[in-house]
């Protein structure tokens, strides 16, 4: 690799875990107003307990059904996250390579390397950022965690780099 490739490379080295995870998904919801509809059904679980507990002759099953719904759907975003969590975790560690050619993961199991053009746009957070697919339901989410950056000018050449080939969504 040559001195101007080097430059034009960052690689974040990190372990996924649960909140890196949870990041993805709930900007995903965010993205495909997901989260909407989520917290529609929360309500009407929630409002179905009120009007079972104020009931005259209501069941203390009823009770305990609606609100079991309403913290369910609340909490699908982390069950999710949790799922993925076991789905990654055993490949250990991620060492990314982010370049003009695209993002290449690699685990001591596994080699993925995604073009630019897989990808509709990112997102930065405090704490990562976030890809999404080009695909309508937004099927794959790369999210990269800034915790694995050595050092603050790695994000600003992460941040020149996404800029470069992807828009800010």
């Amino acid at each position: 690799m040559g001195q101007g490739e080097r430059q034009d490379t960052v690689e974040p080295v990190y372990r996924p875990t649960r909140a890196d995870l949870l990041a993805g998904i709930r900007l995903r919801e965010r993205r495909r107003h997901l989260h909407l509809v989520r917290w529609g059904f929360t309500g009407l679980f929630l409002a179905g307990a009120v009007l079972v507990a104020t009931a005259p002759k209501s069941s203390a099953f009823s009770l305990v059904t609606a609100v079991f719904c309403a913290a369910v759907t609340w909490s699908v975003p982390h069950f999710q996250a949790h799922h993925a969590l076991r789905t990654v975790s055993w490949q250990g560690e991620y060492r990314t390579s982010v370049s003009t050619t695209g993002i290449a993961a690699e685990t001591a199991h596994a080699t993925l390397v995604q073009r630019w053009s897989v990808f509709r746009g990112y997102r930065e957070t405090r704490d990562h950022v976030v890809l999404l697919s080009r695909d309508p339901n937004i099927l794959l989410v790369e999210v990269l965690p800034k915790r694995g950056l050595r050092s603050a000018q790695d994000a600003e050449r992460l941040r020149a780099l996404m800029s470069l080939h992807l828009p800010r969504v």
